[in-house]
């Protein structure tokens, strides 16, 4: 019970990867502040979390929305560790992406965790401690066919998490990224086998990650076991193919 007594905020806890991260600090001892649009959801992951003897609470909020992201944040209180996992992508190639789904990408993958980190460090800096875990994704760094706007949101997110360990660490306040590589997802249900395989071929390990693979990255990051790290983007990708 390693978090017990710290206040957690994790975006996009409904599913995937954000859901496994809110079950595993529950585990830790933390209480979690599950975010998502779907209260049916939320109100099912807040019940996981209490099944187990955890503690969590739901509060929804639309990350498009500037205004509601700023309520997200005052509705959370004092918040001890932030994971800003909540996104949005949709695989196009730059002639087919539109001005409305170029801001969807900012707004939601670049500003939210921006305005969340502005509202809650500052609570963190006066606390002398406090831990933010950015995800991101392995097309920041790598180049992935109609992956254009949603690359370019999580680039800009990584080089924020660099700025703000820089700002931070002097204050006692942690921040890093985890960039998974393919990873299974409600997403990934209805995708053909065929397409499945290809997506596993590209790692070294031949298979996409569990969403808890990268949920255990993430809780690290987020712990005082990774006390002397800052700044860093955590590749959680199953391995590079080697060339030639």
């Amino acid at each position: 019970m390693e978090m017990s007594g710290q206040t957690a905020l994790v975006t996009g806890a409904t599913a995937g990867i954000g859901r496994a991260v809110a079950v595993q600090l529950a585990q830790e001892g933390a209480e979690v502040i599950v975010h998502g649009r779907d209260a049916r959801r939320g109100a099912e992951v807040v019940a996981h979390i209490e099944a187990a003897g955890g503690r969590a609470r739901f509060v929804p909020a639309d990350l498009a929305d500037s205004d509601d992201v700023l309520r997200l944040a005052a509705e959370s209180g004092a918040v001890d560790i932030l994971v800003n996992n909540a996104g949005v992508y949709k695989f196009l190639p730059t002639s087919e992406m539109t001005d409305e789904l170029f801001d969807l990408h900012m707004d939601l993958n670049t500003k939210a965790p921006y305005l969340l980190v502005r509202s809650l460090a500052p609570g963190m800096v006066r606390r002398g401690h406090g831990s933010i875990v950015n995800v991101s994704t392995l097309a920041a760094s790598e180049v992935t066919t109609g992956t254009g706007m949603y690359s370019a949101s999580k680039a800009a997110l990584e080089q924020l998490t660099e700025i703000w360990a820089a700002e931070y660490a002097a204050q006692g306040v942690r921040v890093n990224a985890v960039a998974p590589g393919p990873t299974r997802t409600p997403g990934t249900d209805d995708m053909d086998a065929a397409t499945f395989k290809r997506i596993e071929a590209t790692t070294a390990m031949g298979r996409v990650a569990e969403p808890e693979e990268v949920a255990e990255a993430v809780v690290f990051l987020a712990s005082r076991r990774s006390s002397y790290i800052t700044g860093v983007v955590l590749e959680v990708s199953g391995g590079r193919l080697a060339l030639g």
